[in-house]
């Protein structure tokens, strides 16, 4: 991928250029499982947990694959991006250690550790109101203000192929412990994080490959079944705030379209679960929105009998309270 802006979707070689640009800046974060929950089961359930990503969260993948391309002569004026929180955590960091200044646009109502959390890692953060205000036209005027870069949470060449290095890792990982993936399930918002994945497992694996969604915000299921993007419902709501992005990305639907055999979605109790199943059999904290592929797993949203399953669990970035209130599950 020549351009910072290029505006055409990656390919495969795009994934292995940037799984070049993370190699000793992003962690390769490993594969979990437990035989007792597999008994359990009845199907062989592996955790790919990117809750232990820097950051908390696999955003910071994408971030630093484009942020890092940024040429020196262009560093100065920073960089912009709005996010719940996860992609803002990953954007500051990752401008932090290019030594560049990050402007984070965020709503009022994201949880409170991911706002605090970003302006520890550098980023300067506004709030918005999500119900009144767009956060695009506040990045874009900002943008034209500051003269940054944009760095959008998921519909960018660069970022989804900064995601599809997690694909890339899972297809190297069940070689190592010698597993045969039947399906491969991970947590759709805006879509990058899927359509980077599906992208490199369809060029490594060639196994099924769905999405994961909130029942209310389930846009990636219906887009699929319908061959076009559809918006999410008015005043639908959820507690998995990292995946509440309003409609597929083009970029990414049009990824999507083509390489997901499917969408599932799940309750928000059901997430809940998944988070208290992460910290007491695999002993890792998952936020809602990281737990839903989890959740879809655990609840056979497709027959997994004697089956092997990879699942994403994509961020653990959540407050104590919602901590607590899964575990009261």
């Amino acid at each position: 991928m020549d351009s910072l802006n290029s505006s055409e979707p990656p390919v495969f070689a795009d994934i292995k250029d940037a799984a070049r640009q993370l190699s000793g800046w992003a962690r390769r974060t490993p594969l979990l499982e437990n035989t007792i929950l597999n008994d359990e089961l009845g199907f062989r359930l592996i955790v790919k947990p990117e809750c232990l990503q820097r950051t908390g969260s696999f955003k910071f993948r994408g971030a630093f694959n484009k942020i890092s391309r940024i040429p020196e002569d262009m560093r100065s004026k920073g960089v912009v991006a709005f996010s719940s929180g996860n992609h803002a955590q990953g954007v500051a960091a990752a401008a932090t250690l290019m030594g560049m200044k990050s402007t984070i646009i965020m709503p009022k109502d994201a949880p409170r550790a991911k706002i605090e959390n970003t302006k520890a890692l550098g980023g300067d953060v506004v709030l918005f109101d999500r119900q009144t205000e767009s956060r695009e036209e506040i990045g874009e005027r900002l943008q034209k203000e500051q003269g940054a870069i944009l760095v959008k949470p998921y519909d960018e060449p660069l970022i989804i192929a900064g995601q599809g290095t997690i694909g890339l890792e899972i297809s190297e990982q069940v070689g190592e412990i010698d597993a045969k993936p039947d399906a491969v399930i991970v947590p759709a918002g805006g879509g990058g994080l899927v359509s980077g994945t599906a992208l490199a497992i369809s060029e490594t694996l060639a196994c099924p490959v769905y999405s994961a969604e909130p029942d209310s915000f389930d846009d990636h299921k219906r887009s699929l079944e319908a061959g076009s993007r559809q918006p999410v419902p008015n005043g639908a709501s959820s507690i998995c705030d990292a995946l509440l992005a309003p409609i597929p990305g083009e970029l990414t639907f049009s990824l999507n379209s083509r390489l997901l055999t499917g969408g599932l979605s799940v309750s928000d109790d059901e997430a809940l679960m998944a988070m208290k199943r992460a910290m007491l059999s695999l002993k890792i904290v998952v936020e809602p929105g990281g737990a839903v592929a989890l959740a879809a797993a655990l609840t056979q949203k497709i027959d997994l009998k004697g089956k092997t399953v990879v699942v994403v669990c994509s961020g653990g970035n959540a407050d104590p309270e919602m901590l607590a209130r899964a575990l009261a599950m």
